[in-house]
């Protein structure tokens, strides 16, 4: 049995997955005073039993990465998966100064399009693999390349988001995509390689500015659009889609038994 979880934290991005398989990973971090203790206490209870544990970080803008330090000290981060990036920021607050030493050190695994990795994507003999693949970036993309330099230079970070996949063998696909924004996903869709998933999370959080392209959405075809906790008036609600708001749902999880998913 696995399970993802969307955690209902705000304007921002935080979910995991307790893979069927000795892998327990979580994407992005927002934890705030009020919330952060019983987060990373149901993080550590759902992993206690897991052999491998990663982080994967979409891009350092406080939405995605606020008191990522409170959750390393209280539940190491032992593998960073992050895009290569040498992002600064003038306000550097505590979350982003956890990112940039996760980052720069020793932990960093640096992730891109088509990147194999034990146990990411790879088997042996001691475990399975999580499911997880790097649909994006490809790091020669021009597209991806002036983003890269535009986030390194100050600008915005969305554009360097990965777009990430987790399949459960036999089972549903899901699809992350960060905070990646409309115009950029329309120069880059003839160099990702995708096909249909069963749960696809809106990037931006569901916003309009990141609003899918239709001719991504008809090779992804997917079952259920999660949108996102941004602001009512600036949502994209996906009209002809199946979908599941986050601002009236709350938590959000995937129970896969085997043989369906059954969302709570």
């Amino acid at each position: 049995m696995s399970k993802v979880k969307s955690l209902s934290v705000g304007e921002g991005d935080m979910f995991y997955i307790k893979h069927g398989s000795d892998n327990f990973s979580i994407i992005d971090c927002f934890l705030c005073d009020e919330n952060k203790v019983g987060i990373v206490n149901e993080l550590n209870s759902e992993s206690n039993n897991k052999g491998i544990k990663r982080f994967i970080s979409t891009h350092p803008d406080e939405d995605h990465i606020q008191q990522l330090d409170y959750l390393d000290d209280n539940m190491p981060i032992w593998n960073f998966y992050v895009v290569n990036n040498n992002v600064k920021k003038d306000d550097e607050t505590s979350g982003f100064k956890r990112y940039c030493t996760l980052r720069d050190g020793d932990k960093a695994y640096h992730i891109s399009k088509g990147c194999r990795r034990k146990w990411m994507n790879m088997d042996d003999e001691e475990r399975g693999s999580s499911g997880i693949n790097i649909l994006w970036p490809n790091l020669d993309n021009k597209f991806f390349k002036e983003a890269l330099k535009s986030a390194n230079e100050g600008g915005s970070p969305n554009n360097i988001s990965p777009i990430i996949t987790y399949s459960i063998r036999d089972g549903a696909e899901f699809q992350w995509m960060g905070d990646l924004e409309t115009e950029f996903m329309e120069n880059i869709k003839d160099d990702v390689d995708f096909s249909k998933v069963n749960i696809l999370f809106a990037p931006h959080h569901g916003r309009d500015s990141g609003k899918i392209p239709q001719s991504m959405l008809a090779d992804l075809n997917p079952d259920i659009i999660i949108i996102g906790e941004a602001p009512v008036e600036n949502l994209n609600y996906y009209k002809g889609y199946n979908t599941i708001t986050q601002n009236s749902a709350g938590d959000i999880t995937f129970v896969n038994d085997g043989k369906e998913i059954h969302i709570y």
